[in-house]
């Protein structure tokens, strides 16, 4: 779902809808990017499968040791980032992140980090999120119209998307707990990583597309959470 339908989809219209070869190549990297960790939180409030969209959140970050790189020599080459640059970031970001997680567990500190963690979170999300909009305030003021395309890539991978695959799902009538982990696998991605990647290895314009994915994801999922209220996301298979 993270790679070979929202990936897939994000290179798909950045191909088709973006003329601009530094907001073209932020498109690939956030395509390339595993789903969001928000993902397994998300779930349980949701109400779906929350154990399925666990193991798939792990496979997609294990899997993106490998995608990442591939997916970047495939189709930006070798000349516009370098993979070896690009495995030493994925390091830092993901295989690095893991392994304090394992330590903090095993030495009990994930329970006293616990009553804080949303907090941290939110506040870790902000400025990743201020820093992209921020060092990008010059396209983003004196040219709004310049992000309409990208704006619509946001929109197609979220709120289509999603919508796209609650249908399938119910064709194929897939149960709602599997329904629910499927559309948040299809349309959230780690963008705070993608964000990370960019800046810290290309420059700021190549992150605003992230930035603009993520305003996308945040109002999905508030949409998402409407549905959820409203019983829209609940139906027997």
């Amino acid at each position: 779902m993270t790679y070979g339908v929202l990936g897939s989809s994000i290179i798909l219209l950045s191909h088709l809808l973006i003329s601009n070869q530094s907001l073209l190549v932020g498109f690939i990297i956030a395509a390339s990017v595993p789903p969001a960790i928000a993902i397994i939180p998300f779930t349980g409030f949701l109400d779906g499968n929350e154990s399925f969209s666990l193991l798939s959140v792990i496979g997609g970050f294990l899997s993106a040791l490998i995608v990442m790189p591939l997916v970047v020599l495939v189709f930006l080459g070798a000349n516009i980032i370098d993979p070896y640059k690009i495995l030493v970031v994925i390091f830092e970001l993901i295989v690095i992140p893991i392994l304090l997680s394992r330590i903090l567990i095993r030495i009990g500190a994930d329970k006293k980090i616990e009553p804080i963690k949303g907090m941290i979170t939110n506040w870790s999300f902000f400025m990743v999120f201020y820093t992209i909009v921020g060092v990008n305030k010059k396209i983003i003021v004196s040219e709004p119209l310049s992000l309409l395309p990208a704006a619509s890539i946001g929109f197609a991978t979220t709120f289509a998307l999603g919508f796209a695959i609650l249908l399938v799902s119910r064709i194929f009538k897939i149960a709602q707990k599997n329904t629910t982990s499927l559309i948040l696998l299809g349309t959230m991605k780690n963008y705070g990583l993608s964000a990370g990647l960019t800046m810290t290895l290309l420059g700021n314009i190549e992150a605003l597309p992230s930035a603009v994915l993520t305003v996308f994801l945040i109002v999905y999922f508030i949409w998402l959470s409407f549905l959820k209220r409203r019983g829209w996301l609940n139906f027997k298979a």
